[in-house]
């Protein structure tokens, strides 16, 4: 209990030595010395998610190269990369030390929203401006109803991602019966299925069956026999790619070939060799750009990336860390100022900038108002469907 104690003692002084610095930083503009902006990247680049992060990561590294061979204002933009382990403890402490000790401006990630939510607070005790890629759960921007100042994402949210797989599921599947398995431990997996369930019962669908695990388990078999014994038309998925994979086989296994349907987090090159390409036929999900578009900036950006990767295809995750940094550098420029507090206002006033993954107007909770894709799976490749407009 001492030991505990006295950790709660530290973790406190060092959030209230973080506002006292981060209030400094934020004032003198130490993020901007020497003809460099710098900017904070705190992400999942190793660990259980650290697919996401990497992905991220590369996006975030194509776009600063693009923006520094003109540069903002005559400065160029220097990322500060933190690696959060996939550990929300290590997303804190990430925060922290871009905000007190590497006086960034503004800080790119988490990819995850348990992540994302570690580093809120720091953000907004420090005034400085977070803006995370891919954590879509609704309370990251805004929390029983206050609006996060200092936060913002450029991807959608949880609500409008299960809401279109509901629909998907209703109107294109044709489901009337569904099942729906959770990953209990993750904030993100729990937002997609609250929506999932309030819309498809809304569209007149029946939800059979509810299961659940948590992050890091490996044998589904009890769970999904139960879901089969239920007799769905299709099983509502919205995990992350390590336990999903696992899943989508082990439920193929048994027998289960409804269509599976979940969100974002299944989208990792490694979903591909866990689960293995024929068992993902008949899978699809929601996601926030396809490769596969034929829209010019998206096959702008595709080009770019294969040319700087020797020919791999960018991911959702790559495509929103690389609108990321245009999102944080259009405010810069606009607000004439490498000043934190300059930032954020610039950045709620963001209101048309045409990124690869759509054109972005902030809503009053700093959520972006734009479309969503559909993909389906097909001998390991995704292949794009459709796209929903909000």
């Amino acid at each position: 209990m001492r030991k505990k104690k006295l950790a709660g003692i530290f973790m406190s002084f060092m959030v209230a030595a973080g506002v006292l610095a981060g209030c400094n930083s934020s004032a003198s503009g130490d993020g901007e010395k020497g003809g460099k902006i710098k900017i904070g990247a705190n992400l999942e680049l190793s660990g259980g998610v650290a697919s996401y992060g990497q992905s991220a990561k590369e996006g975030i590294e194509l776009a600063i190269e693009e923006i520094n061979k003109k540069g903002i204002d005559g400065k160029k933009l220097e990322l500060v990369t933190f690696d959060n382990k996939s550990d929300a403890a290590e997303a804190t402490s990430g925060a922290l030390k871009l905000a007190t000790q590497d006086k960034v401006v503004a800080m790119i990630g988490a990819a995850t929203s348990t992540n994302t939510l570690a580093q809120v607070q720091i953000a907004q005790d420090n005034k400085i401006p977070l803006i995370t890629p891919t954590a879509t759960n609704a309370t990251i921007t805004n929390k029983d109803g206050k609006v996060n100042d200092f936060v913002f994402r450029t991807c959608f949210i949880d609500p409008f991602q299960g809401t279109v797989a509901a629909n998907f599921a209703t109107n294109d599947l044709k489901v009337k019966n569904a099942a729906v398995l959770i990953d209990s431990s993750s904030d993100y997996s729990k937002g997609l299925a609250a929506s999932f369930k309030k819309s498809f019962t809304a569209n007149g669908g029946k939800i059979v069956k509810e299961g659940a695990y948590v992050a890091k388990d490996t044998d589904f078999r009890a769970t999904l026999t139960n879901i089969k014994a239920a007799n769905p038309d299709y099983i509502f998925l919205p995990g992350f790619y390590e336990e999903v994979g696992l899943i989508v086989k082990q439920a193929r296994e048994l027998g289960l070939n409804v269509p599976i349907m979940g969100g974002d987090g299944w989208d990792s090159p490694d979903l591909i060799k866990i689960a293995g390409a024929g068992t993902l036929n008949n899978t699809f999900i929601t996601n926030h750009y396809s490769s596969g578009d034929s829209d010019k900036k998206v096959q702008e950006f595709v080009t770019a990336f294969k040319a700087k990767y020797n020919g791999k295809s960018p991911d959702a995750f790559t495509a929103l860390g690389y609108d990321t940094v245009y999102f944080v550098a259009d405010a810069i420029k606009r607000a004439g100022s490498a000043d934190p507090q300059k930032i954020q206002k610039a950045l709620e006033e963001t209101d048309g900038l045409q990124l690869v993954s759509g054109n972005v107007k902030l809503d009053k909770n700093h959520d972006p108002i734009k479309a969503a894709v559909i993909l389906e799976y097909k001998d390991g490749q995704q292949q794009f469907k459709t796209k929903i407009n909000p």
